[in-house]
């Protein structure tokens, strides 16, 4: 029973942190004790970068930069492909009665970009190519600040404005400062880690859980008064049927026969494929559609599929693992039986 709880210590602790978080929402959600938009935004998000900088081999990371084809497969997928099938979606869902701003907030998730942390940490978490995450996630994100305005463009027939420089510092400051920090730190410890094997993984998970925590104090301290009960209950089920299906896609595409990722690859591409950002989306949405008298249900779709996102991946984490620890030692065997 014990070995069993300490294996599965992290999906009992996401039970736990969203019991937690449906209990007293105002702890954990924006303005709160806790102050996530701080704690969470720049201190937990700086320490996710500050310790895959310090955990990550630097000839890893000169590798995942090299890595052109893996590169392009998650950006074309994450800012074309997905964009391009909610569209579909939500115009086939215009026929029925879904509440027609929750559609339209749905649209604007499917153009928004990667994030810079739960894909990174997830990916971590299984043992994926962590170099591969930063990367993506880090790039998609830089992408997204000019990319999103312009599918917006396209979707809505409007432009927007959004603050770029405000953006671009707030990705220096979490990702790149911390990264590099933690990088140049492991030439003077590396020895010392080799040594004692520090739980770079364990960490991450914790601070993925605290993570977890405010998402929810956020998602269940909002007042969505002017929504049918039908219509969420809706919303949050395509939503989860809608990444089910894109983790699955992904997984389907990175594993063909003729593909070469390695399990690794295949990890990073699940994740980082199919998150989207409410880190940066949130300031673009209230930029982009400020002063609209929708803007309320037009970010429920936003706030419903962070949550999810992090849900699926910690749930997958063990599952994932499994398969991809499985796969490697196939591999090996099959090359050493060659040899």
């Amino acid at each position: 029973m014990l070995v069993s709880l300490q294996k599965n210590w992290f999906l009992i602790g996401i039970v736990v942190v969203i019991s937690l978080a449906r209990l007293a929402p105002f702890i954990g959600a924006k303005g709160g004790f806790l102050k996530p938009e701080i704690t969470v935004k720049y201190v937990a998000v700086s320490a996710i970068f500050f310790n895959s900088g310090l955990s990550l081999k630097t000839e890893e990371l000169r590798s995942a930069f090299s890595n052109v084809r893996l590169h392009i497969f998650v950006q074309s997928f994450t800012l074309i492909f997905v964009p391009g099938l909610v569209s579909v979606l939500v115009r086939i869902l215009e026929f029925t009665n879904i509440n027609e701003w929750l559609l339209k907030g749905l649209l604007i998730v499917g153009c928004m970009p990667p994030p810079v942390s739960s894909a990174v940490i997830l990916t971590k978490a299984v043992g994926g190519n962590e170099a591969a995450a930063i990367f993506n996630s880090a790039f998609g994100s830089f992408l997204g600040i000019f990319g999103t305005p312009f599918l917006l463009l396209i979707f809505f027939g409007s432009s927007s404005s959004v603050p770029f420089l405000t953006i671009l510092t707030q990705l220096s400051i979490t990702v790149v400062f911390p990264l590099l920090a933690g990088q140049l730190l492991r030439q003077y410890v590396k020895d010392w880690m080799e040594a004692t094997k520090p739980p770079f993984g364990t960490i991450s998970s914790c601070v993925l859980l605290l993570i977890i925590y405010t998402t929810f104090c956020d998602t269940f301290s909002q007042k969505s008064n002017e929504i049918g009960s039908l219509d969420l209950v809706f919303v949050v089920c395509l939503i989860v049927l809608l990444q089910s299906c894109l983790l699955l896609l992904t997984f389907s595409l990175a594993t063909m026969k003729k593909s070469l990722f390695t399990p690794a690859d295949t990890v990073a591409i699940m994740f980082c494929s199919t998150h989207k950002s409410l880190t940066l989306g949130i300031p673009m949405l209230k930029i982009v559609f400020a002063g609209h008298g929708y803007l309320s249900l037009i970010s429920i779709p936003l706030l419903i599929y962070h949550p999810v996102q992090i849900l699926l991946g910690g749930l997958l984490v063990p599952t994932v693992k499994a398969w991809m620890v499985s796969t490697e030692q196939k591999g090996k065997e099959t090359l050493n039986a060659a040899v």
